[in-house]
């Protein structure tokens, strides 16, 4: 499920297309970072299908080989420990999974069998396949380690299969870390004789809330904030201020004023190391003395009203 922390990536980059596009049509905007934060689903779901071609793909390769005219004593009497695999048995098995995938059309690897290939490739003349293949071991566990190792070793890390997720959906080149590190969370919960149900995008309501309240707000009050971070950049032109390092701050801000239960210090924390990621190091510590200073002045001024948790 996606966390505050890429709920408030995906705002940021709704907030720059919105400002650099002039664009005042905020229904349509809103939709589009809604679709935006959905599509994550659809690569969640590709991800854990994958291994399900990968496993038909490897049965026919098998069933190939077998009947090649000089097949060696290995192809005549293949492993079949990956066709047998519990865990991926788990995915194909799984209604909801299916339900989702053809709900969605998903038909990503029925039409573009040359990655399900790469990955199949890469898998077979892995070290990690030779010594599963080799294992005496018959259990779920065994099964799930490896399905782990596979994940993290050569899926997750693959080149070609992050430039096609990109080609296929501009917003998932930064989606791709955080539902790789879901999957592994799926990977890990996952217990013997229990289906597979997909997890919810949002952890809660209040997250879903979150998405659209703190877009508008800054969008709706972005040129009020200009002066909160004027006044505290004296020596700073605004158009010498990075966008992405104003569209932050302004976020912060926002967080300050109009979100009472989201702590000072959460909000501060959040953008600094945010910016870290799409900014520069500079500009951290930028953000950092500007945040400081704007806040002091908003809790001396008794501007920032926070309850409950947003006291702490």
């Amino acid at each position: 499920m996606i966390n505050r922390r890429h709920i408030r990536v995906k705002v940021m980059q709704s907030v720059y297309a919105t400002l650099q596009s002039n664009n005042d049509n905020l229904t349509k905007e809103e939709k589009f970072l809604i679709q935006s934060i959905e599509k994550m689903s659809d690569l969640h779901a590709l991800l854990l299908n994958l291994f399900v071609e990968v496993q038909q793909m490897a049965s026919k390769y098998i069933e190939i080989a077998k009947k090649k005219h000089l097949a060696s004593a290995t192809e005549k009497n293949p492993s079949t420990k990956l066709i047998d695999n519990q865990v991926i048995n788990t995915f194909k098995e799984s209604v909801s999974l299916n339900d989702y995938i053809e709900k969605k059309k998903l038909k990503n690897w029925k039409n573009d069998t040359e990655f399900v290939r790469v990955i199949w490739d890469l898998i077979r003349n892995s070290e990690i396949y030779d010594e599963y293949l080799k294992s005496e071991e018959n259990s779920f566990k065994h099964d799930k380690k490896f399905i782990l190792k596979i994940f993290k070793d050569i899926i997750a890390p693959n080149e070609k299969l992050a430039d096609y997720f990109e080609d296929q959906h501009i917003s998932w080149v930064d989606d791709i870390p955080f539902v790789n590190t879901w999957i592994v969370k799926d990977l890990n919960s996952l217990k013997e004789s229990k289906s597979l149900v997909l997890s919810s995008l949002y952890k809660d309501e209040d997250d879903e809330k979150f998405v659209l309240n703190l877009y508008r707000k800054v969008i709706l009050n972005h040129e009020k904030y200009d002066k909160d971070i004027d006044d505290k950049t004296p020596n700073w032109d605004t158009d010498r201020i990075a966008d992405i390092d104003m569209i932050l701050m302004k976020m912060a801000i926002c967080e300050f004023l109009e979100f009472p239960s989201i702590p000072t210090k959460v909000s501060m924390n959040e953008y600094i190391e945010i910016s870290k990621d799409y900014s520069s190091q500079k500009s951290s510590y930028f953000i950092n003395g500007v945040l400081d200073k704007v806040l002091k002045e908003l809790t001396t001024s008794k501007r920032i009203q926070k309850i409950g948790r947003g006291l702490l």
